[in-house]
């Protein structure tokens, strides 16, 4: 049986870096979408943008393509977007997919479910870059891609693109909780994620928000989209079914 996939990149990305794992899951039968939000695309002015125009461009990419039963995937920071898409157009969706990726309440904002550690280094990175942030490789290294070897960190981290720091400090606006929502639900947790270190995980701290929802879980480091898009679009696919 043939789903449609939107897939919501996280930060640093663009749509283009979640095709390797798009790519696994058409061969499966699947019409998979990857726009690139507002914000992390070349002509994007990262100075201003904020949370509501990523939300924004995936709920219209949505509609222009008159999309219906999708399966809005959300990874990282996407899953701020997919939180405020569901809430604007659920009808259209049949299943939200979080992979290792945020859910919020009503009136937080990423910064508010990072440690403090990572909001001081933003904010640093930020002041000096107009307002755009870009993590250090290092961090990327061994947080972020623990289970590659360097020359795959290296190409990998060179596709990345500056990120604006507002869509990280805008609260986002809910009209009810997601666990409220009356549409499927799935937490992806791959499990050698520690882009956040296990004393304040990914799952079950955020997956939990989302009331009832299925688990999937997977080998991989937060960039298994990178290390191993095979396996991650099994899982996506695992976590997308009905």
């Amino acid at each position: 049986m043939s789903d449609t996939y939107v897939i919501i990149h996280g930060a640093w990305h663009t749509g283009a870096e979640m095709e390797a794992v798009a790519k696994h899951m058409r061969e499966s039968g699947h019409v998979v979408h990857c726009p690139t939000l507002a914000g992390n695309r070349p002509e994007d002015d990262r100075s201003t943008m904020g949370l509501n125009d990523a939300i924004e461009s995936a709920v219209r990419f949505i509609e222009e393509k008159d999309l219906h039963n999708v399966r809005l995937v959300g990874h990282s920071y996407g899953g701020m977007v997919i939180s405020g898409v569901a809430d604007r157009i659920a009808d259209r969706l049949e299943r939200l997919v979080y992979v290792n990726a945020f859910v919020p309440l009503d009136g937080q904002c990423l910064n508010d479910l990072v440690p403090p550690h990572y909001v001081e280094l933003f904010d640093s990175i930020a002041a000096q870059n107009n307002n755009a942030v870009m993590l250090p490789f290092p961090v990327w290294r061994e947080a972020f891609i623990n289970d590659a070897d360097l020359a795959l960190a290296q190409s990998s981290y060179a596709k990345l693109n500056p990120h604006p720091y507002h869509t990280f400090i805008d609260p986002i606006s809910l009209k009810q909780p997601l666990a409220q929502l009356n549409i499927g639900k799935s937490y992806l947790n791959c499990q050698q994620d520690i882009a956040l270190p296990h004393g304040l995980p990914w799952h079950p701290r955020l997956s939990e928000r989302l009331g009832l929802f299925r688990l999937v879980e997977c080998a991989g480091s937060h960039e298994t989209w990178f290390s191993n898009p095979p396996r991650l679009a099994q899982a996506i696919i695992e976590a997308g079914r009905d």
